[in-house]
């Protein structure tokens, strides 16, 4: 009798409209479908998820009258986050009584929404219904907002602004400095901090859970179990415990075959993630380093990730020319297969969570160059704590390009980085297996609902 009525039980999954927060709250469904639960995900009119094979059991609602992908073009990441939370409140609760209307009213066992989809509680609290916050950042970076919610915004702006200062250690989150903290590059200090504000108030969520696990993370997590005063479960890489494709982008497999050529471990794999720009003189200092290194690579250029250009039609001719000698450029890639690829040897990435999440899971050194937000705490753990990345800092030049390809794929540093990430990888692997930290953890959460 108990077992089905846990079969029947309904978790309601609110996720970010973007790439980077839509693909764990996806395999965060996947994880809790497994454990008998039924799964509706509210989408705003941006997400694109479609219920495809992977998510056929899943049951998908629109938020009506929620922003689009012009919305995101015109307001910027920032202050579209905080529009839609302004104008979805209403509509939110409209969808939830629809879904208490169709189901019985104790159908569902909670609202797990992303803690930047916090227009979420008004609806929440007004069906008296369990909540819980997801974080698809790492347990420091959800630290880092924490302590940034609570600081000065003024003195902190000069702080940031002083040169001197940017280099050193900040107070209470070694190594992390000044300049490594998740200051946002879409928005004003202020504005960032007053969505910190917003994302790290549990309000009434009966807990948080968080895509990371304790080998990587134990003491930023026991300071957020002591500080939030609400059970934090550390679950991930929900990758590894629920693999479930969910790109909003067109993935190019030809890829594969062109790995399928290349010697093991010679490949530098480079993705910048959904929403970082590059410049076009930096593109032409990453193009010299990468031919002068005598690497094969396989290059993510995004469209519309230049500046002015729809791909890298608007680059010169020598641009081209550089990266077919040695290069393979896609649009979009099948990143989990290609980090699982014997030829790949390194992954230069913008550092976002997913992404240092799957290199580590795959035991892939990294190169690190951080956009914005909690890539550059990321990218400092990958080089400082893990000791599995090497940080590309400033302004981009080609010797320095190539000079951090020769450390991570030719020198020793790089071999030994690479056996710190395979141990990694065993232990995250660990992790999730029955009896792991993530496992228990997760089973845990399931047992508290």
């Amino acid at each position: 009798m108990e077992e089905n009525r846990v079969k029947k039980t309904r978790i309601v999954l609110v996720p970010v409209p973007a790439q980077g927060h839509v693909t764990p709250m996806m395999q965060l469904g996947k994880a809790l479908h497994s454990k008998g639960f039924s799964i509706t995900v509210v989408l705003t009119q941006y997400n694109r998820v479609s219920s495809s094979k992977y998510f056929s059991d899943f049951h998908f609602l629109t938020i009506p009258g929620s922003l689009t992908e012009s919305d995101l073009k015109n307001l910027g990441p920032q202050n579209f986050v905080l529009k839609l939370n302004q104008i979805c409140e209403a509509s939110f609760k409209q969808c939830i009584g629809q879904l208490l209307r169709e189901q019985c009213n104790d159908d569902i066992a909670c609202v797990v929404y992303d803690e930047y989809m916090y227009f979420s509680h008004a609806a929440v609290q007004e069906f008296q219904l369990p909540s819980v916050v997801f974080s698809t950042t790492s347990a420091t970076a959800f630290v880092c907002r924490s302590v940034l919610s609570r600081v000065d915004a003024e003195s902190f702006l000069i702080d940031m602004k002083d040169p001197e200062t940017q280099d050193k250690v900040f107070p209470g989150l070694h190594p992390l400095r000044y300049k490594d903290l998740p200051t946002s590059a879409f928005g004003p200090l202020g504005s960032t901090l007053k969505v910190y504000s917003e994302t790290v108030n549990t309000r009434t969520a009966s807990a948080v859970i968080i895509n990371s696990a304790s080998c990587l993370e134990s003491s930023s997590l026991a300071w957020l179990q002591q500080q939030l005063q609400v059970p934090v479960f550390p679950i991930g890489p929900l990758h590894i415990t629920a693999s479930a494709p969910s790109s909003l982008l067109e993935e190019d497999r030809s890829c594969i075959e062109w790995l399928n050529k290349q010697k093991s471990s010679s490949v530098i794999y480079i993705s910048l993630g959904s929403l970082a720009l590059t410049q076009t003189k930096e593109m032409f200092e990453m193009a010299w380093g990468l031919s002068n290194s005598n690497q094969p690579f396989l290059w993510v250029i995004r469209p519309g990730s230049v500046p002015g250009s729809e791909w890298t039609e608007s680059l010169p001719e020598q641009f081209s020319k550089l990266v077919a000698e040695r290069g393979y450029t896609v649009k979009w890639a099948p990143q989990m297969e290609v980090l699982r690829h014997p030829a790949v040897g390194g992954f230069w990435s913008h550092c976002g969570w997913n992404s240092t999440l799957e290199s580590i899971g795959e035991g892939v050194p990294m190169i690190c160059r951080p956009f914005t937000g909690d890539q550059k705490v990321n990218a400092r753990y990958l080089e400082r704590v893990w000791r599995i990345g090497v940080q590309l800092e400033g302004e981009l030049d080609k010797g320095t390009v190539e000079r951090a390809l020769e450390r991570l794929l030719v020198d020793e540093e790089g071999a030994e980085m690479r056996k710190r990430a395979i141990d990694l990888k065993e232990k995250l692997e660990a992790s999730v297996r029955i009896g792991g930290s993530s496992c228990s953890s997760l089973d845990d959460f399931v047992n508290s609902l």
